[in-house]
């Protein structure tokens, strides 16, 4: 049986400037993936407060993150090269040192690569929403993902998460209610975070009167 992805490669050509940082920067801020771990990503992790964002899309609110919070190292977990190379071209330009990439399937590298108390966060901004109801199946954000999550979030770590698609925000939040590991910070979604950077997307969504759902839950 072939296995689910919660994704779906897009082609779309590289830019120039995509290419060159891909060519030339991706063997110093991208972490190979591999089944038995990596002791280079567990330096990095343990060795400050760690966020691991997963499906960076551009790059965009990364890299302004980062930039934001020297103090903490950014792990970004995405498969689609073109914003691989965009926000490799940022990490270079605004010297953000302490941020790494894993190009591979994010639920595999949960599985394989993730210390266990490694994480003081977790970013999940925007994720596909498969809006036809027979690819729901398809959405990461289901209560055997967050359970997966658990182990590898120190105590009172966060997962921080953002849609405008309101049947998966509901779908979000009934996961979270499913987790008896995590507490929700509100009753129910929350108000956003001002640390929380703003993507083009969501900037262009909310022209749209697109409204943004979010939820902040913490490990017990």
């Amino acid at each position: 049986m072939n296995k689910i992805r919660s994704y779906v490669l897009r082609p779309k050509r590289l830019t120039n400037l995509q290419a060159r940082a891909l060519e030339a920067y991706r063997s110093t801020y991208c972490i190979d993936f591999h089944e038995e771990g990596s002791d280079e990503l567990t330096e990095f992790l343990t060795s400050a407060p760690a966020i691991m964002e997963i499906g960076f899309g551009m790059g965009e609110v990364t890299a302004a993150f980062a930039q934001a919070h020297p103090d903490k190292h950014i792990l970004g977990l995405d498969v689609f090269l073109p914003g691989v190379g965009k926000l490799l071209y940022e990490i270079h330009e605004r010297r953000l040192e302490h941020v790494r990439i894993i190009v591979h399937d994010a639920v595999e590298v949960i599985s394989h690569m993730i210390p266990a108390d490694s994480l003081a966060g977790v970013h999940i901004f925007f994720p596909d929403p498969w809006p036809k109801k027979r690819h729901h199946k398809r959405r990461l954000v289901q209560v055997p993902f967050l359970q997966s999550l658990i182990p590898l979030l120190q105590k009172q770590g966060y997962i921080y998460m953002a849609t405008d698609w309101e049947d998966y925000a509901l779908q979000m939040l009934e996961a979270c209610r499913g987790v008896e590991e995590l507490e929700n910070s509100s009753n129910g979604f929350c108000e956003p975070q001002s640390w929380r950077p703003m993507t083009k997307f969501e900037k262009r969504g909310l022209a749209k009167d697109h409204v943004i759902r979010e939820i902040l839950v913490r490990k017990r």
